[in-house]
């Protein structure tokens, strides 16, 4: 597999209101878990839509695997101009420290926002350019990666696609396993 899409939930969706939320550690963690792995066999891009959340978490794990695996390079790929520009300052900030290590920047439609089928279509291009997907979703919690995830199994009915989820049950696999180190570590 050459190129990998990363997608998950909103930080709204999860509750979630700073990038350094306690709990984004173990969202990175996870992903970290999922990506190295497939950066180990030879995973050459990541690609994001640039969303607040699961996505820019994943983009500094890319950056934390860059420091190894200084081939891997992080696509930036949003459904639109301007996506951030109803953000908060800080949020703006966290994006575009995103944005200047990223290897390659874009938008799907080349206008700022206008109506919901250009995040469909950002969902099909997504599916379509990549190889697999890793995506940060639970069904029994509906929420924006549904769309995405539906996409995907469509597509891959028909061609070779990786799908893997990050469900909530993994989420607190890794809080535990996190709490064990803890632990043996006093």
């Amino acid at each position: 597999m050459k190129v990998l899409t990363i997608s998950g939930y909103k930080s709204y969706e999860l509750g979630i209101f700073k990038k350094d939320d306690p709990a984004s550690i173990f969202i990175k963690g996870a992903i970290k878990k999922s990506l190295q792995p497939l950066v180990e066999a030879g995973l050459e891009w990541v690609l994001i839509s640039g969303q607040l959340g699961v996505e820019l978490w994943a983009a500094e794990v890319v950056f934390e695997l860059q420091t190894e695996f200084p081939e891997l390079k992080l696509a930036v790929i949003t459904p639109f101009l301007e996506q951030e520009a109803s953000w908060s300052d800080t949020n703006k900030e966290w994006y575009e420290s995103v944005l200047m290590q990223a290897d390659f920047i874009d938008s799907v439609t080349k206008k700022g926002y206008e109506k919901p089928w250009q995040f469909r279509l950002k969902n099909q291009f997504f599916i379509e350019k990549s190889n697999g997907l890793l995506l940060l979703y639970d069904q029994e919690k509906e929420g924006s990666p549904m769309y995405l995830y539906e996409l995907a199994q469509q597509y891959q009915k028909n061609n070779p696609f990786y799908l893997e989820l990050i469900t909530f049950y993994d989420l607190q696999m890794i809080v535990e396993e996190e709490q064990l180190k803890q632990s043996d570590f006093y």
